[in-house]
Formats: structure tokens, sequence, C-alpha cells
């Protein structure tokens, strides 16, 4: 558990038949809204869409989409495929919530999703994910990657979800040498944090330049920058979301996993095959145990991961999956033990 292995090139799985009525069913139009830094972000928009164009390959249903340019926009994009019978309507990103509640009560008979928020609505499907445990083995491997003792963090935006991946990474971190020292920075505390490659490549800079050898990014597109600054400084990189590590292969430790993109296909599924509304709505809590988080290795980064460093790995993913350890969750009392 916790480990997912990338064939080089694959994220899409081949194409399968399916039945005619099936492809061609003209009540099932689902569409998906993308928070701001676009579908092709390289990391959590982007699992959204390789969901999306998986099923579509798949299955030959085609989805609609549209990308946000700003704030204003979600609400109003929401309502539009609700009122051109889209459904389900997936809203990517926690910003969404306020816009999806009223878009909801609005359009109660139409199946809304929304990635990394809870709406306590009941035609509204909620999807959060356990990044905790996660980001406590991609900790685990940047300490044991670590030749200087010194490793950092970049969040995106200040949150209490981003807070949650730092948190799971220190105790990870912690986990393997309590005495390793800890870089962190959050890019801002607007939308803008998440795209902004520029700032995010001078955050690393500046960590590196304190000793850090292995930089851990949550910051969505902001990250590319964190991890073109590990490839031109000689040190390592860790990807999120997506799977990042070919983005500069042997310059990326690993990724932080998060299925959104089996979380959109399963969505997608679930309406094509007539789910109830009861069965619908409520919130899923996808970690370890669910296939949900995981971490990267690939041919990529093959050569930076050794056959202990799997080991160990491996066997705390084991460990976490059966309860053994509990990793800290930062949302549960907005804390972290390992940081104090």
């Amino acid at each position: 558990m916790g480990l997912i292995r990338f064939a080089t090139g694959a994220f899409a799985a081949c194409a399968m038949a399916i039945s005619a009525g099936q492809a061609l069913a003209q009540d099932f139009k689902p569409a998906i809204v993308y928070d701001l830094g676009g579908k092709f972000d390289k990391s959590f928009n982007e699992a959204a869409h390789i969901g999306a164009e998986r099923f579509k390959e798949e299955t030959g249903t085609d989805y609609r989409d549209f990308e946000l340019q700003n704030d204003s926009q979600r609400e109003q994009a929401l309502r539009r495929f609700a009122q051109r019978g889209f459904d389900p309507v997936i809203g990517i990103g926690f910003s969404q919530a306020q816009a999806i509640e009223k878009v909801a009560e609005e359009y109660p008979g139409t199946k809304f999703a929304i990635i990394d928020a809870v709406v306590d609505e009941p035609n509204v499907r909620s999807i959060v994910f356990k990044e905790h445990e996660g980001s406590y083995l991609v900790g685990m491997l940047a300490a044991m990657a670590s030749k200087t003792g010194k490793i950092g963090f970049i969040g995106g935006m200040d949150i209490p979800l981003i807070r949650k991946f730092e948190c799971g990474y220190v105790e990870g971190a912690k986990a393997v040498n309590p005495d390793i020292e800890i870089y962190a920075n959050m890019t801002g505390t607007t939308g803008a944090a998440w795209n902004d490659p520029v700032k995010g490549g001078e955050l690393a800079k500046s960590q590196f330049d304190r000793g850090a050898d292995v930089v851990y990014h949550a910051a969505g597109g902001t990250g590319i920058g964190v991890l073109q600054a590990a490839a031109d400084e000689g040190k390592l990189g860790i990807g999120v979301d997506s799977n990042q590590n070919m983005l500069h292969p042997g310059s990326v430790l690993t990724s932080m996993v998060k299925r959104v993109d089996n979380a959109v296909y399963q969505a997608f599924e679930d309406v094509q095959n007539g789910v109830s509304m009861e069965e619908w709505g409520g919130v899923q809590n996808l970690g370890l145990a669910e296939d949900g988080v995981a971490w990267a290795l690939d041919d990529s980064n093959n050569d930076l991961i050794t056959d202990e460093m799997k080991t160990k790995v491996e066997d705390a993913s084991a460990k976490i999956t059966s309860g053994e350890i509990k990793v800290h969750d930062y949302m549960s009392d907005n804390s972290c033990p390992a940081m104090k």
C-alpha cells in the first residue's frame, strides 16, 4: 500500500470497449470546473483532468470543463452547467465550497461533487483526502535522502489544508531523524499563491542556500518553480498531487500522489451507472487504505530510491493502513505536535 508505480508516459489507461447503450447515453453529461491555475497545472487540477480523460478514453463519453480566470466566475460556471443539464458537476478545490452549496440548493436534482471540502447538501458528494498520510511517507524519504540533515517544505496558500501536508511531512521526517532541521515557507494568503512559480523558485533557493537539500512542495502551479530550482541547484524536489517525477528526471525524489484522478473517474462512473441521490451524497475520506494517496516510483526516480528506503516506507505504509501508526491530522485540531 502507499506505493504507485508509473510506467513511462502513462497515466491514462488503454481504452476499452463498452456497450453502445452506455456510451451513447443521452442523459449523462458530466462537467468539471477547475480551480485557479487551470487544468494543465501539472499538479492538482491536472490530476482531475487526467481522471476525466481516462474516463473519456475508456467509455467514449465526452465531458465539458471550464477553467476559472478569477474567483467571481465560480458560481456562474457551476450554475451554467446545471442549467444546461450537466450531471454530475464537479468543482475542483476547497474554494468552490460556497458556490457549490448555493448552486446545489438551487438545483436539488443535479448531482454535484467537490474535491477538498465538505458541503452538507444531500446532492453533493464531498471528497477529501488524508494528505497527512502520504506526506508522512515522503517526509521519511526526504530524511533518508538528505545528506545535510536539513530539508524544506513550501506550501501554496496558507490554509489548514496545506498545514496538513506540512505536518505529516514533518512527522514522517522526524520518525527517521528526530534531529532533522526543517525549513518551511508559505507562498501567500490568496488564490494567487497557487500559480506563482517564480516565487516558488525563490523560496526554494532560499532554503537550499540555508543548507536544505530536499524540498517538498504543496503549492499547485507554484511548485513547478520549486522543482525547477531543485534541478538548477543540483538538489532534490518532491512533487505533489500528480506524479511530477518526470518533470525533472533524477531531480525529483518522489511525488506525493493524491488520487484526484480516481475520485473524478469514480464520480463520473457512479452517475453513468445510475447511482441514487442517497448513495451519491455524503463524505468520502480517501487515504492510504483507500488508495487515495501514495508515493510515486517510476523510471524517473528509481535510481534515487534505495532498497532500504523503499522497504522502510512500505513498512510504514502498512502500519499506517493497519492503524499501528497514526499520523496526526492537522485539521483535526489545528495543531502539529511534531512541530513543537
